[in-house]
């Protein structure tokens, strides 16, 4: 558990599949923002994340991207 500006912040990272997401509630997005994007960089993670409102609620959303292998060129 991590606690950035009071918020209590629990993601469990080895179920962080990509093509998944989540969302933390919160007022100070800016900065929990910066802290999971650095944690994502520290742990090799391709992520997208955004400020959102969802269900009228102020937070964070973010997605763990998908992994696109290029297509294998064969050569004749």
């Amino acid at each position: 558990m991590t606690t950035v500006f009071n918020l209590s912040i629990l993601i469990e990272w080895a179920k962080f599949q990509p093509g998944t997401s989540f969302f933390i509630p919160c007022l100070e997005r800016k900065q929990v923002q910066k802290f999971v994007m650095n944690e994502c960089a520290r742990l090799g993670l391709d992520v997208v994340s955004k400020q959102v409102i969802e269900n009228g609620v102020y937070g964070l959303r973010v997605w763990r991207k998908e992994v696109i292998l290029a297509p294998h060129s064969t050569s004749a």
